[in-house]
């Protein structure tokens, strides 16, 4: 399942990488190769490491509160995990906020100087700040719920862990189209519905799923979040594409299938119904066969829906840094 997540997106991070070629600046020489895929792949682990933190800490909404010498073991072993993961989206973000100095400058070396220049003149330095601060808090929140249990309520961890999610996207590619605020609104829907729909199937394949007796009460809950994610992240997912496309002058919608931003949309949009199918089989076809306490191959679809969106989660980290026209 791990590994599925992981695989997908990584491998999907550098082939895309490779192909569009992203990461080279007119005038400037190029990063080394260390740079140029090493940014994307730290921006997979970033990713995956805050959507791993959303999706553990909203289990306990997921499986509920009614029995808990059922529910007590695996949600004290969700809290672990996602102290693990909260550090491991710190240190991501902050290799990523290195690599992403050392891209923009590759003639000066990777000193303090370089990197606080970085982040006063840059958008995205202080994005990447903030985002290792939001690793660090929800760090900081699973120890204090690995001490206090519930008492540190699941809200309050999942809604630290979503508004980390925020700084990244918010000072990604910049417009000055009048309706800029409808797109950071609709950016800000894609990521925390992406977020939430994969970070929780991950937690509940992981963590619940060899629970039949839980399984059946988390499924149908997940399976309501899930699908009101698949509307906000395709919706939202294409608005953003299309209109990006049909703003940039002497490309428009055309460079969906022309330009290499477009075909990496165009990937997406194919992952989007991949996952829309496998999703559809297990609400439709699985869901009332666990609901009967029946053998299903849970395990196995939700590995093939993990590792579609980990290739999703991978083409868009190179579109989230891509020049629209490549």
């Amino acid at each position: 399942m791990v590994l599925a997540l992981v695989g997908g997106a990584l491998l999907a991070a550098l082939i895309t990488t490779a192909y569009t070629a992203v990461g080279t600046i007119p005038g400037l020489p190029d990063p080394p190769a260390l740079v140029r895929f090493g940014l994307p792949a730290a921006r997979v682990v970033l990713d995956l490491a805050a959507l791993a933190t959303v999706g553990m800490s909203l289990l306990p909404k997921l499986i509920g509160f009614d029995r808990p010498k059922q529910t007590e073991p695996i949600m004290a072993l969700a809290r672990r995990a996602t102290v693990i993961t909260a550090l491991l989206w710190m240190l991501a973000a902050l290799v990523s906020l290195v690599l992403q100095a050392a891209e923009l400058s590759p003639e000066r070396s990777a000193t303090l100087e370089l990197l606080v220049d970085y982040v006063a003149n840059v958008p995205a330095g202080p994005g990447l700040l903030a985002s290792a601060g939001a690793g660090l808090a929800c760090a900081v929140l699973g120890l204090l719920a690995i001490r206090f249990g519930e008492s540190v309520p699941a809200e309050l961890r999942t809604i630290v862990a979503l508004l980390g999610l925020l700084p990244i996207p918010l000072t990604g590619h910049a417009t000055d189209w009048r309706y800029h605020d409808f797109s950071m609104i609709s950016m800000e829907l894609h990521v925390i519905g992406a977020a939430m729909w994969t970070g929780g199937l991950a937690a509940v394949a992981l963590f619940v799923a060899p629970r039949r007796g839980l399984l059946v009460e988390a499924l149908p809950r997940f399976s309501k979040l899930a699908t009101t994610a698949f509307i906000v992240v395709g919706a939202s997912g294409l608005f953003n594409g299309l209109m990006t496309l049909a703003i940039t002058p002497n490309v428009g919608l055309l460079g969906l299938f022309t330009t290499g931003y477009g075909q990496i949309i165009v990937a997406k949009v194919i992952c989007l119904v991949a996952l829309g199918a496998v999703a559809s089989q297990m609400r439709f076809r699985l869901l009332p066969r666990i609901a009967r306490h029946q053998r299903t191959a849970l395990l196995g679809w939700a590995a093939a829906e993990v590792a579609v969106m980990g290739v999703a989660y991978g083409l868009g980290v190179v579109l989230s840094r891509a020049p629209v026209v490549i």
